[in-house]
């Protein structure tokens, strides 16, 4: 069996909003994952599964949501009392993470904002000099995937 270096990326948003309806909104947030897919190039395999969640109290309510794609997953988690939004993405085909952001700030009126990207796979060297040629040229093949794409 080869071992892969990477199998995926891993794109980690929290936010806050001042218009707190857009992620109070069941609907708006079930067409944010069903749209948001065909938008990014990543291929949609089953209607996304959206609930609203009634904790002991309102800073606790939310809407949580999840669409499974064909490379991984979509979810996210919504607190409307707190203005709070947090989204992963994950995909194994590579994908232009700058504009999944522009896009979650744009749909979710976002006016502060914090992310991360993590490389997901457990194949990777422990020493840091050996490590960074490799994801280097990792990298560079990824770009040229989505270049072709």
């Amino acid at each position: 069996m080869e071992k892969m270096l990477e199998i995926g990326v891993h794109l980690v948003l929290d936010g806050y909003t001042q218009d707190t309806s857009c992620i109070g909104d069941l609907n708006r947030v079930r067409d944010f994952l069903d749209t948001f897919p065909v938008h990014m190039g990543m291929t949609k395999v089953m209607e996304p599964y959206v609930f609203r969640y009634q904790g002991g109290s309102p800073q606790e309510d939310g809407i949580s949501g999840i669409v499974i794609i064909a490379e991984s997953h979509i979810s996210i988690h919504t607190f409307p009392a707190r203005g709070y939004v947090s989204v992963d993405i994950f995909s194994c085909k590579p994908f232009d993470v700058t504009e999944a952001v522009r896009k979650l700030t744009e749909y979710f009126h976002l006016v502060d904002f914090c992310h991360q990207v993590f490389d997901r796979g457990i194949e990777y060297p422990k020493e840091m000099p050996s490590v960074i040629p490799l994801v280097l040229e990792e990298r560079l093949q990824n770009l040229e995937k989505m270049v072709h794409t």
